[in-house]
């Protein structure tokens, strides 16, 4: 089974939860597509075995030996990244957005484009199995190519050592990153919150994962702060034929757990939210895409 646990918001608990489904079984492939902020490393300090750099994008550099000072540059660059200070061309490298034309345009061709190495996807071993996840550094662009290297990564894995759970815990939102880690996934997991914008970003987050003729299923995240909101959002997946595999109860153990390095699995086996989230993942697993 390849699950992806993806979120319209930031903040639902979707990791702690990719966490958990982690740790109930005993040998998975565990992916973290969120690039631009990585979390699961922390949690299972994974021994890294492989390190490999990604090329995001590229930024202009000036041979002022070359550089006429002919101001083309500075007029064309519709990003405002390139100024004349007293006797040099300067380019800013964060308004830069790496487009090339500069590079295109200059009549001396004093301005070569270098490629932005700092960005990495690593792939290491954790106590229930493998870890591959990114790291984006900031400023960079093409995060959801990176979460398609990451998922090209973890399916060869799967395949090699014979792994049957593939876990992806996706980036927050609906953008081109969480595409990417939906796309040709049978099983997405949307969690939510029972506040207006959960249930806002609930229903655009269905919408989308249909579009990609992906099973959607939804878990209720601390249920029970505002139950008037998750009956809406129950009353909302049921018109949208989209079923509600569970709800969580807000649970302060759950932060415990995140600060000693362990799922809430791993620190109270035998709690009521552990229970429900065994519970959650054995109807995914039984849930037909």
């Amino acid at each position: 089974m390849e699950l992806a646990i993806i979120s319209g918001k930031g903040g639902t608990g979707k990791s702690s939860v990719a966490a958990a489904f982690a740790t109930i079984e005993s040998n998975v492939v565990l992916a973290d597509c969120d690039v631009d902020a990585a979390n699961l490393f922390l949690l299972f300090n994974p021994e890294n075995e492989e390190e490999e750099v990604f090329i995001g994008s590229h930024k202009a550099v000036v041979d002022h030996e070359k550089c006429t000072l002919c101001g083309i540059c500075t007029e064309i660059c519709r990003f405002d990244a390139i100024t004349q200070k007293e006797d040099k061309i300067v380019i800013d490298e964060i308004l830069c957005d790496g487009c090339f034309l500069c590079s295109r345009v200059c009549p001396e061709q004093a301005i070569t484009m270098e490629k932005n190495d700092d960005s990495r996807m690593f792939t290491g071993s954790f106590r229930n199995g493998r870890l591959v996840y990114g790291w984006l550094a900031p400023g960079e662009e093409n995060s959801g190519k990176l979460v398609n290297l990451i998922r090209d990564k973890v399916k060869k894995i799967a395949e090699e050592n014979n792994i049957s759970h593939i876990i992806i815990d996706g980036p927050p939102g609906t953008g081109c990153p969480v595409i990417s880690a939906i796309t040709g996934i049978d099983k997405v997991l949307i969690v939510t919150e029972p506040t207006i914008s959960g249930l806002n970003d609930m229903k655009r987050t269905i919408e989308l994962v249909k579009g990609f003729r992906a099973k959607a299923m939804v878990m209720i995240n601390k249920y029970d702060l505002n139950e008037t909101i998750t009956k809406q959002i129950e009353d909302h997946c049921n018109s949208a034929d989209t079923p509600v595999v569970g709800k969580l109860p807000f649970d302060q153990e759950i932060t415990k757990a995140m600060l000693n390095c362990k799922s809430i699995i791993e620190w109270n086996p035998g709690s009521d939210t552990s229970k429900e989230l065994v519970k959650i993942w054995d109807r995914i697993a039984n849930t037909d895409p």
